[in-house]
C-alpha cells in the first residue's frame, strides 16, 4: 500500500482525443471516444475501451451491451515469454500479504514486540488450510542490513525472517521476500545500483536453495526517476542470479507505487528488463477507492477494478510478459465485494498474462484495520474469505 496519496489522479474532462493507452469509452465514460493518430479505440469490456496501437481510423464505433459480467480479452498477440500461467482460467498463485516485520518505520533497529513483529505461523497455517498458497512477507532493509546496503546481516532479524519464510515454504506454499522500502533506504532514494546488487546478492545466497522463495525487488517505487527504477530492478535481478538463486521467480515492481492503473503510461521502459532464467513476473498493485491509494473502505463502483487494470492487461500481452496483482483489497460493503469479484474475474479470464493475486493484508498487529485478513476475526477475513477462496489455485 502506498504511504501517500496522489491528488487528482483520476480527474476527468472532455478532451479532443484520448492519448496512447488512454480510455476512450465505456459505460458512464464522458471523455473523448477517438484516439490520437496511430491508435484505435478498442473495446475491452462494457466499462472500458482503450486507445491501443493500430492503423485503423482514429475514431471507432464502440460496442454497447447490457451484460453485467466483466470478461475482457485483448486482440493483441498472446504472451511469448516463459509463463508460469497456462491461460486456462486458473491462477498459479493466490494468497495474502503478511505485515509486521516492516512496521515501526523510522525506529531502527527497533525493538521486537514494540516497533515490529513477524507474522503468526498459526494464522498463516489457517490461511494455508483455507487454500491460499503464496504469502508476501514484508521486512525492513534497514533492520536486515543496518547502516549501509553493503553491510552484513543482522543475525537476529535474519533468523526471524528466515523462520517465517521456512514455515511457509515447508508447508508447501510460496514465500515472497518483500523489502517494504518504497525504493528508499533510511528514507533516502536508493541511487547506488552497485550497492543494491550487493544487497540482493547477499539475500539471494541466503535463500538460493529454497525454490519456493520469490524475490520481490522492492515495494512500490514512487516519485523516482524512471530510468533509475528500471536500473534498480535490473541490478536486483543481476545480484540474485549471480548468487546462484536460479530456480526462483523474481517479482519486479514499477514506479508510481507500482500501480496497475498507470502501468502502461508510467512503466513502459520496464519491458526492457532481462533475466537469464526467464522467470520475471511484473508485480502491480491496485486499490478500488477514489485515488487508488487503498486508504478508504469505499469503492468507486463495481466496475472500477476492471477499468483500472485492463490497460495493464493489454501491456502485459503486447509485450509478452506476465504479471501478478501483488496488492488489492476492498472494504466491507456490497459495492466493494462486487468490484473485487469483477476484478478477479478479469484476471482469471486473462490468466495467460495474470498469474494470480495477493490480498492486502494479514498480520498480527492490524487490530480493526479495514482490510485485515488476520484469522479469525480480521475485517477483511470475515467479509472476504468465502469470496476469495473461490479463486485459490
Amino acid at each position: 500500500m502506498k504511504s501517500s496519496i496522489l491528488a487528482g489522479v483520476f480527474a476527468t474532462g472532455a478532451v479532443a482525443q484520448s492519448g496512447p493507452w488512454g480510455q476512450c469509452g465505456g459505460n458512464g465514460f464522458q471523455g473523448s471516444t477517438s484516439c490520437v493518430s496511430g491508435y484505435q479505440c478498442v473495446y475491452q469490456n462494457d466499462w472500458y475501451s482503450q486507445c491501443l496501437p493500430g492503423t485503423a481510423a482514429a475514431s471507432t464505433t464502440l460496442k454497447t451491451s447490457t451484460t453485467a459480467k466483466p470478461s475482457a480479452t485483448s486482440s493483441s498477440a498472446p504472451a511469448t515469454s516463459s509463463s508460469p500461467s497456462s491461460g486456462n482460467g486458473k491462477f498459479k498463485w493466490f494468497g495474502v500479504n503478511q505485515s509486521g516485520g516492516e512496521f515501526g518505520e523510522g525506529n531502527y533497529p527497533g525493538t521486537w514486540g514494540k516497533h515490529f513483529i513477524f507474522p503468526s505461523s498459526s494464522a498463516i497455517q489457517t490461511l494455508i488450510n483455507d487454500g491460499y498458497n503464496i504469502f508476501r512477507v514484508g521486512f525492513s532493509m534497514e533492520r536486515l542490513v543496518p547502516n549501509q546496503l553493503t553491510s552484513s546481516f543482522d543475525d537476529g532479524y535474519l533468523r526471524n525472517l528466515t523462520e517465517t519464510v521456512n514455515f511457509i515454504t515447508n508447508a508447501g506454499a510460496y514465500a515472497v521476500l518483500d523489502p517494504h522500502n518504497y525504493g528508499r533506504y533510511y528514507g533516502n532514494i536508493i541511487t547506488d545500483t552497485n550497492a543494491f546488487t550487493s544487497f540482493w546478492t547477499k539475500v539471494g545466497k541466503q535463500f538460493a536453495a529454497n525454490s519456493r522463495v520469490v524475490f520481490d525487488t522492492n515495494n512500490e517505487y514512487n516519485t523516482m526517476d524512471q530510468t533509475l527504477v528500471l536500473n534498480l530492478n535490473q541490478a536486483a535481478i543481476n545480484g540474485i542470479r549471480a548468487a546462484g538463486a536460479t530456480s526462483q521467480y523474481i517479482f519486479v515492481e514499477g514506479n508510481q507505487w507500482s500501480g496497475a492503473w498507470s502501468w502502461n503510461t508510467t512503466n513502459t521502459n520496464m519491458a526492457a528488463l532481462t533475466d537469464p532464467q526467464n522467470k520475471l513476473v511484473y508485480e502491480m498493485h491496485q486499490y478500488l477507492d477514489a485515488d487508488s491509494s487503498g486508504t478508504n473502505a469505499a469503492c468507486v463502483s463495481a466496475e472500477i477494478g476492471v477499468q483500472r487494470v485492463v490497460g495493464a492487461t493489454s501491456w502485459l500481452r503486447a509485450n509478452g510478459k506476465v504479471g501478478v496483482l501483488g496488492e488489492f483489497a476492498g472494504g466491507a460493503n456490497s459495492v466493494c465485494q462486487s468490484a473485487v469479484t469483477n476484478l478477479l474475474e478479469h484476471l482469471k479470464a486473462n490468466s495467460d498474462v495474470w498469474t494470480g493475486a495477493l490480498w492486502w493484508a494479514g498480520g498480527p498487529w492490524w487490530a480493526d484495520y479495514m482490510f485485515s485478513f488476520e484469522p479469525p476475526s480480521g475485517t477483511g477475513y470475515v467479509n472476504y474469505n468465502s469470496l476469495l477462496k473461490k479463486y485459490v489455485a
